[in-house]
C-alpha cells in the first residue's frame, strides 16, 4: 500500500488538507489522519504539496507518426519517460497521416507495452482516411472487441492530407462510431484532425444543425493552429461543441499566428465557453511539419508529451486562471468526454492516478499511477524497458 500524507487536494476542485491511502492500483480511502503500521506500507510525506489527479493525454503518437517528408520523417516512437516527467498516467494512442507502415496492430502493442511499463491506455481507432484501417474490419467491431479502443481518429478534414471525405462519408462514419459506442458502453468519439484549409469547421457545424449526434461524439483538435480556426472554434464551442487545443508547437507555428493553448483557454472562457468544453492534448511524438505554399515540406519538429502541463501551468501562472479550472482540460473533461472510468479525479474507489506538485512555481514533484511511485521528489524511479 501507499501513504500520501497531508496533501492539499485539487480533485480537480480544492478539498483541503488530506491523506490518501493507495491499494490494489485504487484510492481506498481519504481523510484529514490516516495511519497504518509503516511496516504496511510506502509512505510519502506530502506536507506543503499540492496533489492532483493524474494527467490525461488524450491526443498521443505512441509508435511515432509523420513521415510527411519521405521514410526519413518518421517519428520515434514515446518512451514511458517523457510521459512520467509530464506528470501524464493515462494516454490516448493514435495513428495520424501514416495508417500503412504504422498499423493499428502496431498501436495496439505500443499501448500494452507502455501498460506494462506503468501507465494506463486507450486507443483511437484508424488513420487520417475515411473510410478508416481497423483490427477487426469494422468501427462497431473494434469498439465491442477491442478493450482498449474507445472511439475513432485521427480523421483529417480541411487539410491537403486528408481523404477528402464528402459530408455523408464523415456523417456515416460518425454514426457508426456513434452505435458502437452506444453498444460497447464506451464514448465512441470522433478525434477529428484540422488543417488549415478555408473549410474549417464546416462538417461540425452541419452535424451540429443536420443530424442528431450529438455534439460530445466529435472532438476536434488543433483547434489553435490559426487565428481563423481559433475563432471559429469559440463560436462552435458556444453553440455546445467541445473543442481541443494542441500544446506541442514549433516556433514558425507561432509565427504563423498559432495561438498559445494557455492565452486560448483564457479568451474562449472570457467569451462565455463552458470549461467543460475544452481540452488540451499534447499530440506527442507527432511530427509537426512545416510547409510551403505548395505543400511541399519545408521543416519538422515532434510533439512533446511534457507540453501538456507546461501550458496548464502557464494559464495559472501567466493567464492569471485557477489551478482548478485550468486542471480541468487534463483531468476530469478528458476522462468524461472519452468515458474512463476511474480517471480525472480523486476520491475513493477511482485509480490511484496523482501527480505531486510544488505550490511554489506549480512544478511536477513526483508522479503515482495506479498506486505505484514512478517519480519522488523530481527524480524517475521507471524507465523504459530500452532507456
Amino acid at each position: 500500500m501507499l501513504l500520501i500524507k497531508n496533501a492539499e487536494i485539487h480533485s480537480p476542485s480544492p478539498d483541503g488538507r488530506c491523506d490518501v491511502l493507495a491499494g490494489g492500483g485504487k484510492i481506498l480511502r481519504m481523510h484529514p489522519d490516516i495511519r497504518v503500521p509503516a511496516r504496511y506500507c510506502e509512505v510519502i510525506d506530502a506536507r506543503n504539496l499540492i496533489a492532483v489527479p493524474g494527467f490525461i493525454d488524450g491526443h498521443v503518437h505512441i509508435m511515432g507518426g509523420g513521415g510527411e517528408g519521405g521514410p526519413s520523417t518518421r517519428t520515434p516512437e514515446l518512451p514511458i519517460s517523457d510521459a512520467i516527467q509530464g506528470g501524464v498516467t493515462t494516454i490516448v494512442g493514435c495513428l495520424g497521416t501514416d495508417g500503412i507502415t504504422r498499423t493499428m496492430g502496431g498501436l495496439l502493442a505500443k499501448a500494452q507495452a507502455l501498460e506494462e511499463e506503468g501507465i494506463s491506455t486507450f486507443l483511437v481507432t484508424g488513420h487520417y482516411a475515411v473510410p478508416l484501417r481497423t483490427l477487426t474490419g469494422s468501427v462497431e467491431q473494434d469498439l465491442l472487441f477491442i478493450d482498449k479502443i474507445v472511439g475513432v481518429g485521427e480523421v483529417a478534414l480541411s487539410d491537403h492530407r486528408s481523404s477528402q471525405p464528402t459530408f455523408e462519408d464523415f456523417i456515416r462514419l460518425a454514426g457508426e462510431t456513434r452505435r458502437g459506442g452506444i453498444l460497447s458502453g464506451k464514448a465512441g468519439l470522433v478525434n477529428i484532425h484540422l488543417g488549415d484549409g478555408r473549410r474549417g469547421l464546416e462538417f461540425l457545424r452541419r452535424a451540429l444543425v443536420e443530424t442528431e449526434i450529438p455534439p460530445r461524439q466529435f472532438l476536434p483538435t488543433h483547434i489553435n493552429r490559426n487565428p481563423d480556426l481559433f475563432e471559429e472554434g469559440t463560436a462552435y464551442a458556444l453553440a455546445g461543441g467541445f473543442v481541443d487545443f494542441t500544446t506541442s508547437t514549433v516556433p514558425a507555428y507561432m509565427e504563423a499566428g498559432e495561438v498559445k493553448p494557455s492565452e486560448g483557454l483564457r479568451r474562449m472562457l472570457d467569451a462565455g465557453v463552458d470549461p467543460g468544453h475544452i481540452t488540451f492534448t499534447s499530440d506527442g511524438q507527432g511530427s509537426l511539419p512545416d510547409f510551403d505554399a505548395m505543400g511541399r515540406i519545408k521543416g519538422l519538429g515532434v510533439g512533446r508529451v511534457t507540453s501538456l502541463f507546461a501550458e496548464v501551468r502557464d494559464a495559472v501562472l501567466k493567464e492569471g486562471l485557477p489551478l482548478a479550472t485550468a486542471l480541468q482540460v487534463i483531468t476530469s473533461n478528458p476522462a468524461r468526454l472519452f468515458k474512463l472510468k476511474g480517471k480525472g479525479g480523486l476520491a475513493p474507489g477511482m485509480d490511484a492516478d496523482l501527480v505531486l506538485l510544488d505550490p511554489r512555481d506549480l512544478t511536477v514533484h513526483s508522479v503515482i499511477a495506479k498506486g505505484r511511485v514512478l517519480m519522488k521528489a523530481r527524480k524517475a524511479l521507471v524507465k523504459g524497458t530500452f532507456e
